[in-house]
């Protein structure tokens, strides 16, 4: 398992747990449940934010988010 925030631009994965239980409802209600695939799409320049592809859409997310995310590969 890699936490999202590992993931280069282009890798996919699918989430499996939130490490952070403050975040996880906020997550949950942007559509980032467990099972869900997720892609990134783009990382700025300095690593914050990150663009993800899940659920049909694309999202952006900080990186304290994103470090929040375990994923397992596909």
């Amino acid at each position: 398992m890699k936490k999202l925030s590992e993931l280069n631009i282009g890798e996919a994965g699918v989430i499996h747990s939130f490490e952070n239980d403050d975040i996880f409802l906020k997550l949950m209600e942007m559509g980032c449940i467990p099972g869900e695939a997720i892609t990134v799409e783009q990382i700025a320049p300095l690593g914050d934010p990150i663009s993800i592809s899940v659920a049909g859409y694309q999202l952006s997310l900080r990186k304290d988010e994103a470090d929040s995310i375990w994923i397992t590969k596909d």
